[in-house]
This record gives structure tokens, sequence and C-alpha cells, in this order.
């Protein structure tokens, strides 16, 4: 495949866009620093990023984590707890502290935030769906940046959805969005381990997941604050490409990463379905 000068995939560049809906989920290892603090200075670069998009006219959907980090760290907790009413404790307290940085970094640019926790449970009643959309819906026709989390404080281990990269996936199908971005501490997608491993390989395109690519996700592990890990976003990206949906891996804390996807550079893994639904067109 051909790049241009500025290392761009003329494919990817046009494919992207075209998106109109995008849904973007921004990790825990992303959002918080080494020290397991909030990293402030980077969510207002990302929330710069999301602001820039809205004025190309894009609607963007952020679903974030970090709710539990961030509790965990204003409890002066080192280690995440491991019983479920510890959890929920920290991610009451955190919860409020993120959606104060939210709501401060997006007034600043000009835009309001909407906080929606959700439950796996709702997009088991049709009605609750239902209520869900037309919330989001709604919020998005006011402009308003939809910041969305599980609402850890009321799951408990048969409702809760496991982790939000799943949640993202659910989001993606609810309000139909165009495509789903996971940001999180790697560059992508290998084809080996990289924390793991010294030589590995980035693979710049997928056209479909297989049972190889499972695989490989599979020897990674969760972080230690977060509950996901690259099994829970390839999976999560199958979905979307099972809907038709383009899906995206990139690592979050590099500079203007939501900015340069939306440019057409090579950056992360991306992820092309067979038949793009809201083109009717075949990807690469």
């Amino acid at each position: 495949m051909n790049l241009t000068k500025n290392n761009q995939i003329p494919e990817r560049k046009k494919i992207i866009a075209s998106v109109k809906r995008v849904v973007i989920k921004i990790g825990t290892n992303v959002l918080t620093a080494e020290s397991h603090q909030l990293d402030t200075s980077l969510m207002e670069h990302l929330c710069q990023q999301v602001c820039w998009l809205m004025a190309k006219k894009k609607q963007v959907i952020v679903v974030t984590s970090a709710a539990i980090g961030a509790g965990m760290q204003i409890l002066g907790w080192k280690k995440r707890p491991v019983k479920m009413e510890k959890l929920q404790a920290a991610a009451s307290v955190g919860q409020s502290r993120l959606m104060r940085f939210y709501e401060r970094i997006f007034r600043e640019q000009g835009y309001n935030v909407g906080q929606v926790l959700l439950t796996k449970d709702i997009f088991e009643s049709k009605s609750r769906k239902a209520n869900a959309l037309a919330a989001i819906e709604t919020l998005l026709s006011y402009k308003i940046v939809p910041i969305i989390n599980e609402n850890d404080v009321v799951t408990t281990d048969e409702i809760r959805f496991g982790d939000n990269d799943f949640l993202s996936a659910m989001v993606f199908e609810l309000l139909n969005a165009d495509m789903l971005i996971l940001l999180t501490d790697v560059d992508g997608l290998f084809d080996a381990d990289p924390k793991n491993n010294g030589k590995v390989n980035l693979l710049s395109e997928v056209n479909s997941i297989s049972d190889h690519h499972i695989a490989i996700a599979k020897r990674g592990t969760p972080s230690s604050l977060g509950r996901g890990g690259m099994i829970s976003k390839i999976l999560a990206i199958k979905k979307v490409l099972e809907l038709g949906g383009v899906g995206l891996i990139a690592n979050g804390k590099r500079p203007w990463v939501i900015r340069d996807i939306f440019l057409g550079k090579k950056i992360g893994t991306i992820f092309i379905p067979k038949r793009i639904k809201w083109t009717g067109k075949k990807g690469f």
C-alpha cells in the first residue's frame, strides 16, 4: 500500500474523513500517570482534540475509565481493592473528580458535558435502552459532550460489563456510530505482547479478526488499575466490525493522537470491516 510523504494511507484517510459519529474510549492507563494519579494535563490535551473534532462537525461520545483509579488516589490506596464495596467506594469518590476535570476543560473550550452512567441491565431492557438512547441523542443535538462510564457504584458481578472496552462497543451499537477508537497505553495490536517481547511488529491494518489475533491478544495482561487488557479491546472491535463499523486502537499518550487519526496518518491499528455500513462500500 502506497504512503504519502506525510505518512498517510490514502484509503484510511478517505474512510476516516467520512466518519460522522465516533465513540472514543479513554483507558485508565492513559488517564493516569505512573504515580497512578490523574494526568490532568493529558486529559486537557485529549479534550482539546475532541473539541477540534466537534468544530469539524463530528459528533463525539467519550467513554471514560479511571473513576476507581481517581478514587484510590483520593483515598490514599496504593493497590486496587478486591472487595466489591471498596471498588464501589473508590468509584463513587473518583467519578466526581473525573467529571469536575472534564467539565472544567470542556467549558474552557466553549462546550458543556453531560454525565451518563450505565449498567449492563439497561441494555437488556427495551424501554430503558430506548430512554438511554433518547437522552444521549438529545445531548448530541445540543452539542453537549456525553461522558459515559459504567455505574460502578451500583453494579454487581452479575450485571457489570467487565470493562469499559465492552461498554464502548455497546455504546457504539446503541448510538449507531461509525467508528470506535480505543485509546490505551500501547501503540496498537502487535504480532506479540510488546510488554514481554523485545522484537514485535505493529499490525497497521486488520480486515477481520481471526483466532490468531485473539490468541495474540490473550497473551497480554490487564493493568494494575484497569480490568481490560488487549483481549477485551479485540473482542470489542470484533463486535464493531460485525456491525459494519470501523475500529482503531492507538496510544492515547501520543501527542495529538486524535487529531492525527482524523488527518489520516498511519497511527495505531485500524480495523476495517468487509463492508462499511454507512457507505455500503468494501474496505481495503
